[in-house]
Parts: C-alpha cells; sequence; structure tokens
C-alpha cells in the first residue's frame, strides 16, 4: 500500500499543481486543464482510437519485436565471440552515437515516407542499439565457471546457451529492452510526423496545424498515459521473468 502512494503522490501533485495554474489562464495556448479534460472524451472516440491510436500501437509492438528478436540474437553472437566483438566494437560504436532520429531522412530515401514499412524501420532501428549494446556485455559477462561446468556436464550448444549464457545475460537484456522500449515511443510519434496522416503523433500536428490546442494537449496526455502503461506492463513482465534473478540477489545479501 505505501508504495502505492509513493507511486500516484508526485503525479497527484503536479495534477494539482498544473490545475490551479493554469485555471485562470487566457492563453490561447495554455488552456485551463479543466478545458483539456472536458475535450478529452470529444477528441478520442471510436474512430480515432480505431484509426490512429491502435495502428501506432501495432507498429510500435512489431518494430520493437523485431529489434528484440534481432536484438538479442546478433547480441549473443557477438559477445560469445571475441574476435567478432573485435571486428564488429567500431562499427557498434559509432552506430550508438548516431540520435536515432537522425535517421528517419535516410530512411525515408530508400523506403519513402508513406506506409508501415520507413516507421516500421525507424522503431526497429532505434530500438536495436541498447538491446543489442546491453546483449553483448551480458554475454561477455557471463560467469567462466558456469560455461567449465555446462562443459564439463556434456550439455550441447544449445542447451548451454538457453540454460546458462541467456539466463546470465537476461538482466542486462531486461535493462536493454528497457531502454529502447522508451526510444521506441519516441520514435512511434516522430516516424510519423512525416508524410503521415493517421496516427498519435500525425493526429498531434495535425491539431497544432489547425490550432485546436485544447485537443492537441489531449494527445500528449494520451501519449504519456500509453507510456505509463506500457512501463508499468514491462516492469509486470520483467518482474515474473526475473523473479530468480532477485531471489539469487537476495540470497547473496543474506550470506
Amino acid at each position: 500500500m505505501k508504495r502505492v502512494l509513493y507511486a500516484v503522490a508526485l503525479p497527484v501533485v503536479l495534477v494539482a499543481v498544473w490545475w490551479f495554474a493554469s485555471a485562470g489562464s487566457t492563453s490561447f495556448f495554455w488552456p485551463p486543464l479543466r478545458t483539456i479534460l472536458e475535450a478529452f472524451p470529444q477528441t478520442w472516440t471510436k474512430d480515432p482510437i480505431l484509426h490512429d491510436v491502435l495502428p501506432s500501437l501495432a507498429r510500435l509492438a512489431l518494430g520493437y519485436l523485431i529489434a528484440l528478436v534481432c536484438g538479442v540474437a546478433l547480441g549473443t553472437g557477438i559477445g560469445s565471440s571475441p574476435t567478432l566483438r573485435a571486428l564488429t566494437e567500431p562499427a557498434l560504436e559509432f552506430f550508438r552515437a548516431l540520435p536515432p532520429p537522425v535517421l528517419i531522412p535516410v530512411i525515408a530515401l530508400f523506403a519513402g515516407f508513406t506506409g508501415w514499412t520507413p516507421k516500421l524501420v525507424t522503431i526497429a532501428l532505434g530500438c536495436l542499439w541498447p538491446i543489442l549494446l546491453n546483449t553483448v556485455e551480458g554475454v561477455r559477462s557471463a560467469d567462466g565457471l558456469l560455461r567449465d561446468t555446462a562443459r564439463s556436464y556434456r550439455l550441447g550448444r544449445l542447451a548451454t546457451l538457453q540454460h546458462v549464457i541467456l539466463r546470465a545475460a537476461s538482466p542486462r537484456i531486461a535493462t536493454g529492452a528497457r531502454q529502447a522500449l522508451s526510444i521506441g515511443v519516441i520514435l512511434m510519434v516522430i516516424s510519423e510526423l512525416f508524410g503521415a496522416n493517421r496516427g498519435l503523433g500525425a493526429a498531434i500536428v495535425q491539431f497544432q496545424r489547425g490550432f485546436a490546442i485544447p485537443q492537441m494537449w489531449t494527445g500528449i496526455i494520451l501519449l504519456g498515459l500509453i507510456g505509463v502503461a506500457l512501463s508499468g506492463l514491462f516492469r509486470l513482465v520483467e518482474h515474473r521473468t526475473l523473479a530468480w534473478y532477485r531471489g539469487q540477489r537476495q540470497a547473496e545479501r543474506e550470506v
């Protein structure tokens, strides 16, 4: 109960500050929070949810899954081979230094602006690097004693990979996946700012260009709520899949 109170305390305070600070606002670009909340149910009806919000979330999910699969697969291969890691490290550091939004014009040159392809490529490329790099570090730092034990018990390569290497690297993989999720939400919106007429990001831009400021603010709030929901869902999955890791850390502290 105390943890729940801690989690909601700051949001409640911020909303209250926003409510009272904007209550008497006459600015066209900063309407009262009450006006924004009144516009929310009128703006996000069935049609925009079906044609703007859900397609955006579908593109985010698909691009994120592509990045997760490719990042873990490539990271496992690179992390398991010192030679391959030495060959690819300069290129990985180069691409890691590039901000993902910078790649959008380059992707548009090859994939165009319209359709799902450029948006999926943008999200997948942006989410790939934190997953890939954390997987490489997690695999590289896997306990050598565990590898030797698996070898002495004559475990096959697939069994060693599944039960030893990936299990040891899973906390680092989860860290990269969490970072990639926040990047994916940002790129979901940015990818819809260019050449798109539907989607959550496109809807926010259209409200701004049409001077529908309360509606624009509702889109921003909805985007924040989606981010909170995705973070909570990720925490739930992480809590279940890494329960063994928390138990191990607790046992180490008690020794």
